[in-house]
C-alpha cells in the first residue's frame, strides 16, 4: 500500500510545500508550516495538443465562428435595482461601510484582542434586531456568558433607540424585497434568546427603559460545527447574522486544526456561498497575527465584500474603524468611538477629540487637516527638540512614520538650514491617532523649527501641505473640504500650497511655495516667544529668527545659526 501523500502549508499565508523547512520562503514566517493531507483537484480531459482541441473544435487557423452562450447573459438585459442600505443604528459605521450596510453582504472585521469587535456587533445586531430578524453565532463563548455581557453593555444604552427610531428606513434606495419582520414570540432551536421584551402593548421597548429589552426576533446559537451553522442559517434564514470568529470554527470534512488555513479558507466560503443564495448580511470577526495583520490566508480578505479594522490605543479611550477594503464605497473611511461603562459610544465630531486646547499654547505645537477617506480631522502635532544625551541624537515619533520624520528633518537642515543633527526629536499626534497621509508634512516641519526656536505658532491657524525633497511646498488633494472643516472649528487662518485656488470659506489663505516662507508666516514676530522665558525675565529678541525677509540664501541662516551670538547659542 503506498503510504499517502503529505504537504506542509503556511498558517500565515497559505503557501504550500513539499516538505517542512523552519521558515516560510515566501512571507518569512518561522514555524509556521503544519502537515496537511492535500485535497485532490478536479481533473478535466483534454486533448494532447492544441492542434487536436482546435480540431475538435471544427476550428481552422485563422477562423473564429459565431458561438451562442449557454449561461451567461449581456450586461444589457440585467434588470436594474437600487441599493438597499440599511441603516445600522451607528451613524459613525454606516459611514465606513459606505452609507449602510448592505443586504447580502459579507464584511470581515478584524482587531487585537479586547479592543471592542464583539462589542460593536453586539451592539449593532441588538438595534437591528427591533426590525429585523437577527443571528448571533458566538464560537468562542457560550449563552450564559453573551446574556452576561449583553446585559452589562446594552442596559440603558441609547444606540438602540435611534435604531428604533430609523425603523424600516433605508439610507438609500427603497426597501426592495428585504423582509422586515415584525417581533414573534419563538425561540431558537438550541434555546439561546436572550429575553423578550416586556412592553405594555407588546411592542417594541427601547434600552433607555433600563431592562434588557432585546427583541425577540435577536436569536443566539453558540456553536463551533460549520454544518450545524450552516443549518441554522438555512432553517431560521436571518436578515441579519454574525459569526464570532471564523478561526475558531471548524470543518468536520477537513483533518487540520480549527484556525489553520484550510480550515479559515474552506468555512468562510461555505458561509460565503449561503450569505449570497439566502441574501444574508454576514459579519464576521477575524483574529489578528502578532504583526497586526488579520490571521489566516490572504484569500479571506478576497472572498469578503468589505474589510474593517478596529484599532486604538489601549491606554486611551476612543477606537477607530476603518475601511481596508469595500466593494459599495470608499476605501480608508473612518469611524470614531469612545469606549465608556456600557460599551461603545460614538464621536460625532472627532476633531475635537484630538485636538488640545488653544487656551494654553505651548511652543512645538501645531494643527494639521488630515483626510481619513472623505473625513476631514483636525490634529494637534507636538514637537519637542532638546539637546543629545550621547553622541548619536534620537528620533521618536507617535502616530508619525518615523520614516516621514527622517525625510522631513534631513529636509529642514539641508535646504533651510536648521541644525537638527545633533539634536534629539520627539513628535507626537494628540489623542495617538495615526496620521499617513503628506498632507501632514508641513506642520511636522512647523512643530519642529518651534520646538528648536521655542516659539509659538499662532493657535488659529493650520497648516496644510506637502513638503518636497528640494524644500518645496507640494500641492494637496481635497483642500477645499479640508478648509470648510477648519472654518467650521473657529479657525482664522490657513497657510496652504501655492497654486491652489480654493473658495472663499472665511479663512485668511497664505500660498506658500517653500519651507522657508511657510515658517517665516507661521512664526512671524518675537512678540510669540515663549511665555515661560518671558516670564524668567528673558530678552525676547534672542528668540527671534535672524531676519530672513532680508536674506536671499538659506545657506546665510546657517551661517547666523552657527555663530557664536546665534539662536544656537542662546537657546542651548
Amino acid at each position: 500500500m503506498a503510504k499517502p501523500r503529505t504537504i506542509y502549508v503556511c498558517q500565515e499565508c497559505g503557501a504550500e510545500f513539499p516538505q517542512y523547512f523552519g521558515r516560510c520562503t515566501n512571507c518569512g514566517a518561522w514555524n509556521s508550516l503544519v502537515e496537511t493531507e492535500p485535497v485532490e483537484a478536479l481533473t478535466t480531459t483534454r486533448p494532447a495538443s492544441a492542434v487536436a482541441w482546435n480540431r475538435n473544435l471544427g476550428v481552422t487557423q485563422g477562423e473564429k465562428p459565431g458561438g451562442q452562450p449557454r449561461a451567461s447573459i449581456r450586461l444589457s438585459e440585467i434588470a436594474e435595482a437600487s441599493v438597499t442600505r440599511i441603516s445600522s443604528g451607528y451613524e459613525e459605521l454606516n459611514r465606513v461601510l459606505g452609507g449602510g450596510i448592505v443586504p447580502g453582504s459579507l464584511v470581515l472585521i478584524g482587531g487585537e484582542p479586547g479592543i471592542g469587535k464583539s462589542t460593536l456587533l453586539l451592539q449593532t445586531a441588538s438595534g437591528l434586531a427591533q426590525r429585523l430578524r437577527v443571528l448571533y453565532v458566538s464560537a468562542e463563548e457560550s449563552g450564559q456568558q453573551i446574556k452576561l455581557r449583553a446585559q452589562r453593555l446594552l442596559d440603558g444604552h441609547p444606540h438602540v433607540e435611534a435604531s428604533e427610531a430609523a425603523e424600516g428606513e433605508y439610507v438609500e434606495g427603497q426597501a426592495g424585497d428585504s423582509r422586515l419582520r415584525s417581533p414573534q414570540a419563538s425561540r431558537s432551536p438550541s434555546g439561546g434568546r436572550v429575553r423578550e421584551s416586556n412592553s405594555p402593548q407588546g411592542g417594541e421597548a427601547g434600552l433607555g427603559e433600563g431592562s434588557l429589552a432585546v427583541e425577540p426576533n435577536f436569536f443566539l446559537l453558540p456553536e463551533t460545527d460549520l454544518e450545524a451553522i450552516l443549518r441554522e442559517l438555512e432553517s431560521l434564514k436571518p436578515d441579519f447574522a454574525v459569526i464570532d470568529s471564523i478561526q475558531t470554527i471548524y470543518f468536520s470534512s477537513l483533518t487540520s486544526a480549527p484556525g489553520s488555513v484550510a480550515q479559515v479558507r474552506e468555512c468562510t466560503s461555505a458561509l460565503m456561498q449561503v450569505a449570497k443564495r439566502e441574501n444574508i448580511t454576514l459579519f464576521v470577526v477575524g483574529h489578528v497575527t502578532k504583526d497586526g495583520s488579520i490571521a489566516g490566508p490572504r484569500v479571506l480578505e478576497h472572498l469578503v465584500d468589505t474589510v474593517l479594522f478596529f484599532e486604538g490605543d489601549r491606554f486611551a479611550s476612543h477606537r477607530i474603524l476603518r475601511s481596508m477594503k469595500n466593494r459599495f464605497g470608499a476605501t480608508h473611511e473612518i469611524g470614531v468611538f469612545e469606549m465608556i461603562a456600557n460599551g461603545l459610544r460614538e464621536v460625532s465630531n472627532p476633531s475635537e477629540l484630538f485636538m488640545g486646547s488653544r487656551d494654553e499654547t505651548v511652543s512645538g505645537t501645531c494643527t494639521v487637516v488630515a483626510c481619513e477617506g472623505t473625513r476631514p480631522i483636525l490634529v494637534e502635532l507636538q514637537a519637542l527638540v532638546s539637546p543629545a544625551s550621547f553622541g548619536s541624537p534620537r528620533r521618536s515619533a507617535t502616530g508619525i512614520d518615523s520614516n516621514r520624520l527622517q525625510q522631513i528633518l534631513a529636509v529642514l537642515e539641508k535646504r533651510v538650514g536648521v541644525p537638527l543633527s545633533k539634536l534629539d526629536t520627539y513628535l507626537a499626534s494628540v489623542g495617538g491617532i495615526r496620521v499617513e497621509e503628506p498632507a501632514a508634512d508641513l506642520g511636522v516641519a512647523i512643530a519642529v523649527v518651534s520646538g528648536f526656536r521655542d516659539r509659538l505658532v499662532d493657535p488659529h491657524t493650520v497648516l496644510i501641505g506637502e513638503v518636497g525633497l528640494g524644500g518645496q511646498v507640494r500641492q494637496v488633494s481635497q483642500l477645499e473640504l479640508r478648509l470648510r472643516e477648519a472654518a467650521k472649528l473657529g479657525f482664522k487662518r490657513a497657510i496652504i500650497p501655492k497654486g491652489q485656488n480654493p473658495p472663499e470659506l472665511g479663512l485668511t489663505l497664505i500660498p506658500v511655495a517653500r519651507v522657508l516662507d511657510a515658517i517665516l508666516e507661521a512664526i512671524p514676530s518675537a512678540s510669540t516667544a515663549s511665555p515661560m522665558a518671558l516670564e524668567a525675565g528673558e530678552d525676547s529678541s534672542k528668540f527671534s529668527l535672524p531676519p530672513l525677509d532680508a536674506v536671499d540664501d538659506e545657506e546665510e541662516w546657517d551661517d547666523d545659526l552657527a555663530s557664536p551670538g546665534g539662536a544656537e547659542t542662546d537657546l542651548f
